[in-house]
């Protein structure tokens, strides 16, 4: 079960397995185009189709039809991957359980969006984590993780590619692990400081300047290049895709003051120090080095 390009990896490595993958869930087909008519696949659809995989792709989860459909597949093991909540009636249903990887060390970072918000925090290494679904999201006991770093500069995109080749192969070793039926069941521990990585959505997105720079910076990279962190240049949404940061002690007087010399360089002043744009997009224009953009445009430096 499994629905964006993420979860393409997760299910071509069981297909490369001895496992037998008997069916394939995913989300309907979306409209998309100028007039919505033409109706867009989920990146595993589109896979699952090249490979002749049998596919449902139910509105709703508990509606009888799917059910038994779903029932009559006679899976041992559900595995989820990026999908949507399971409603108990299905989570319940093979007997084997059903098993969710999530890209974060849980508990830390439980929800929609735990690779955005683990560079957002800071963060300096994160993981995949794979674990059997319960009620509560991202609760369930731990079966696998593992860790890798997050580089200084890392956003989202490269962070992303390196946990989906890591799922691919943490899931590998859970399914393997479940079928020989020797596999650890780890509680999630009670822990009183739990980071969330709420769904993000575009007011999310905006650049609070009164904290300091590196906040700054890694909400930048946790952002980048989707849906890219923003602020107003110019009466307009200024996007801005990579920055360096210049930090300082020193409290700034005026967060979100810009400063440039209309050629080489753009800084944004934060609660202390100030970050250094690198790529950027003015509102109605392309992406862009900022050298390149402050050749086309004159920046009003006025705060």
């Amino acid at each position: 079960m499994g629905t964006p390009e993420f979860a393409v990896p997760m299910l071509a490595t069981l297909l490369n397995s001895e496992h037998e993958v008997v069916g394939v869930i995913t989300a309907p087909d979306k409209p998309a185009g100028r007039s919505m008519s033409v109706p867009t696949e989920s990146d595993v659809k589109k896979y699952a189709k090249d490979k002749n995989l049998r596919i449902l792709q139910p509105e709703k989860l508990k509606n009888e039809g799917f059910l038994a459909e779903l029932k009559s597949l006679n899976a041992d093991l559900f595995v989820v991957v990026a999908f949507r909540m399971l409603p108990e009636v299905v989570w319940t249903m093979p007997p084997l359980g059903t098993i969710n990887l999530h890209a974060s060390l849980l508990p830390q970072f439980r929800g929609a969006a735990p690779i955005n918000w683990a560079i957002i925090e800071g963060e300096k290494e994160t993981g995949v984590t794979t674990f059997f679904i319960q009620h509560e999201i991202d609760t369930g006991k731990i079966i696998f993780q593992e860790k890798i770093p997050i580089r200084e500069d890392e956003n989202v995109e490269e962070l992303y590619d390196e946990l989906m080749v890591l799922g691919a192969k943490v899931l590998r070793k859970t399914v393997d692990a479940i079928a020989d039926n020797n596999y650890p069941q780890i509680p999630q521990d009670h822990i009183t400081e739990i980071k969330h990585a709420p769904k993000i959505f575009k007011e999310t997105c905006k650049i609070d300047w009164s904290k300091n720079a590196e906040q700054v910076h890694n909400f930048i990279r946790g952002l980048s290049p989707y849906p890219a962190a923003f602020t107003q240049l110019n009466d307009k949404v200024f996007k801005i895709y990579k920055a360096s940061k210049a930090e300082s002690n020193k409290v700034s007087a005026n967060p979100g003051k810009v400063e440039t010399d209309g050629k080489t360089y753009l800084h944004f002043y934060c609660g202390s120090g100030y970050i250094n744009v690198l790529e950027c997009q003015l509102e109605g224009k392309k992406k862009m080095s900022v050298e390149e953009f402050l050749r086309g445009n004159k920046v009003q430096t006025e705060v």
